[in-house]
């Protein structure tokens, strides 16, 4: 069974390794959609895979670091594609969340990345 939780953030990046010309290359921003999933057994006793507490206390303050920001500027998304900002976020939250089974980001409301990292 998989729990999830949905976070959003705002936040502006360019690709620098784009072909010049391409509109991405230029400075942009997107309202992104996080989704968390937590894949488990529930607890006999509590009834629960994790409390959503726990999750949204781990995964807020990834948010807080690029909520309103350049990701570029940020160590680790200095070329922040939808693939490479959900690996960062995949990275720091599975450390935390061992239970973590895949996270979605949407950059656009149709074009977003899934990942279960492999």
């Amino acid at each position: 069974m998989e729990i999830y939780k949905e976070f959003g953030f705002d936040a502006a990046h360019f690709l620098p390794h784009v072909p010049e010309g391409h509109k991405c290359k230029q400075m942009h921003g997107h309202t992104y959609h996080l989704r968390v999933y937590i894949q488990g057994t529930p607890d006999p006793d509590s009834g629960w895979i994790m409390d959503f507490k726990v999750l949204k206390d781990t995964v807020l303050p990834l948010i807080d670091q690029v909520d309103h920001r350049l990701l570029n500027e940020i160590p680790g998304l200095e070329n922040p594609t939808a693939e490479n900002i959900t690996i960062w976020f995949w990275d720091r939250i599975k450390k935390g969340l061992p239970l973590l089974s895949r996270i979605e980001l949407k950059e656009t409301p149709t074009t977003g990345v899934i990942y279960d990292g492999k």
